[in-house]
């Protein structure tokens, strides 16, 4: 599940005043595929901002106070509403989601030499599920209610910050249908140059203009609240969440970097103006544009899907704990995996696995995996080598993003729910072998958001050798386990669709494999 917050932050001192949430439920409809429903999200988004005024009246804090309201959002998460009605056509279709892999295929097809990056220079994004004009292009292809609607000239496309402030600025009694150039950039239809809507690409994908949003800075006056309690307050700042992490990180100067632990995990490095393309599998993303008249700021940015969801998942579809204080409870009591290896992909591997120079098959064919198994291997181990990958990934892309900027980042700043496990984050920055920086300040994505807003409306507003050796060992080990988790399920595989492990590897070397990870494990445990 995921929640919908409202903070409200005193513009002097960045202060948080108020603030109340609602958790949203998300649906499975087949094994891939993840839905909200857009009319939930925006009911919980009124029932946030009604809580939250009552409690500031408690408080006696005068609501007529409240200036100017951001709007921040998970990315690429794709709506098409009946602009006439005001209602969605289909569920909201998920970042996470994977239904969209035949649509990648297809549209593969038709790129000379199958060339995944072929509009990088352009958008800075390689082909793939995670972003929106794929997911777009699918419900194109399969909701008959969207095919009609783009017809009569009725459909309108947006990520959640469109379908929310077009819904709060008075929808289909003329509510303003546009989004930032951060949420835009995560699209594939965007041009991070010209900071358009690139014609090329809507050709390519065959969608239709007229049904994007207009394109804004992040921050500036798109338009007034229509209704409840904060009526006329005007809507002035729109980030995307992890862009708005890093607005709330200050992380303002080129060389700058946070990582955000939530349901996935994101790390993102300013580059200042100029857009820096990876040569290591990240992806090149506007960080922000603070008003019309300013300049538009990159940064590279690589994306874990899975983080604090496997923590879920050991949660809910393992029954290893009750709790995600439980399981990290367990990791810390064991302190180590005991040579398990654990390769969350859930929904894919995201940067820096998209390269270039990866095969196809890498692409739709990782499964996750948990390998170095044995007889002592318990419940404890497993929920250790969980928090491990999420470390492990984000060394993974720290090195990328030290290869691509050329200077070494001397620090690293975090934030998400992630960061609230002090052992976690001490491991991180063994691993890393930086420190890691936790702000007073939690809330930091909210935060990054009311800046934007504010800004609108101009409110005054030495590592020990044998620790780095040990882990050093462990993420080598790790990144082998990514490897074994490449073409688990290939289509080349047995005729009868044995899915054994011994269908996939030669026994021979599974047993060595085994005995050595516990061989291993033995020497650094004694």
């Amino acid at each position: 599940n995921s929640v919908i917050y409202l903070q409200v932050f005193n513009a002097e001192t960045a202060e948080l005043l108020s603030h109340h949430q609602v958790e949203l439920k998300q649906e499975f409809p087949r094994e891939g595929w993840v839905e909200q429903d857009p009319m939930e999200i925006l009911n919980s988004v009124y029932e946030c901002v009604e809580k939250t005024c009552e409690k500031m009246n408690e408080l006696n804090i005068n609501i007529a106070n409240i200036r100017a309201i951001g709007v921040t959002n998970q990315r690429e998460t794709t709506v098409v509403w009946d602009k006439t009605t005001g209602e969605p056509l289909y569920n909201a279709i998920v970042w996470l989601d994977l239904r969209t892999q035949s649509t990648v295929e297809r549209l593969l097809k038709r790129i000379p030499g199958k060339n995944k990056t072929f509009s990088k220079f352009k958008t800075g994004l390689p082909l793939s599920t995670y972003f929106s004009a794929v997911k777009l292009r699918w419900l194109l292809d399969n909701v008959e209610e969207i095919k009609k609607a783009v017809e009569d000239g009725r459909a309108l496309f947006g990520t959640i910050d469109s379908w929310l402030i077009w819904s709060l600025t008075g929808g289909k009694n003329g509510g303003i249908h546009c989004t930032d150039v951060t949420n835009a950039s995560r699209t594939m239809l965007f041009n991070i140059h010209s900071l358009e809507w690139d014609p090329d690409l809507c050709k390519f994908f065959d969608i239709p203009m007229e049904i994007l949003p207009t394109v804004r800075s992040s921050s500036e006056i798109y338009g007034v609240m229509d209704s409840g309690a904060l009526t006329g307050v005007p809507i002035s700042g729109c980030l995307g969440d992890q862009h708005a992490a890093l607005v709330g990180q200050m992380c303002f100067k080129d060389g700058q970097a946070k990582n955000t632990y939530g349901t996935g995990c994101f790390l993102l490095c300013n580059t200042g103006q100029k857009s820096v393309f990876s040569e290591h599998g990240l992806i090149t993303t506007i960080a922000y544009k603070m008003g019309r008249d300013n300049p538009a700021f990159y940064a590279l940015e690589g994306s874990v899907a899975i983080a604090g969801a496997v923590v879920r998942w050991l949660r809910d579809n393992l029954g290893i704990a009750k709790t995600a204080e439980e399981v990290e409870k367990l990791a810390e009591d064991v302190g180590t995996s005991y040579g398990c290896y654990f390769v969350p992909a859930f929904s894919g591997l995201y940067a820096p696995y998209w390269e270039p120079n990866c095969p196809d098959w890498v692409f739709s064919l990782f499964n996750s995996i948990i390998c170095g198994l044995t007889q002592f291997t318990n419940k404890n181990h497993i929920a250790f080598a969980a928090l491990e990958a999420v470390l492990f990934y984000t060394q993974r892309i720290l090195d990328a993003m030290n290869k691509d900027c050329g200077i070494p980042l001397n620090q690293l700043q975090v934030d998400g729910g992630m960061t609230n496990n002090k052992i976690l984050m001490q491991l991180q920055s063994d691993i890393l072998c930086i420190p890691v920086v936790k702000p007073s300040m939690t809330e930091t994505t909210a935060l990054g958001a009311a800046m934007a807003a504010g800004a609108a409306k101009v409110l005054k507003f030495g590592i020990n050798p044998e620790v780095k050796t040990f882990f050093e060992y462990r993420y080598a080990r790790w990144k082998k386990a990514v490897m074994k988790s490449m073409g688990w399920e290939s289509s080349g595989g047995p005729a009868n669709g044995d899915s054994s492990i011994f269908s996939s590897l030669p026994f021979s070397i599974f047993v060595m494999g085994s005995m050595l990870m516990l061989i291993g494990a033995k020497y650094l445990s004694g």
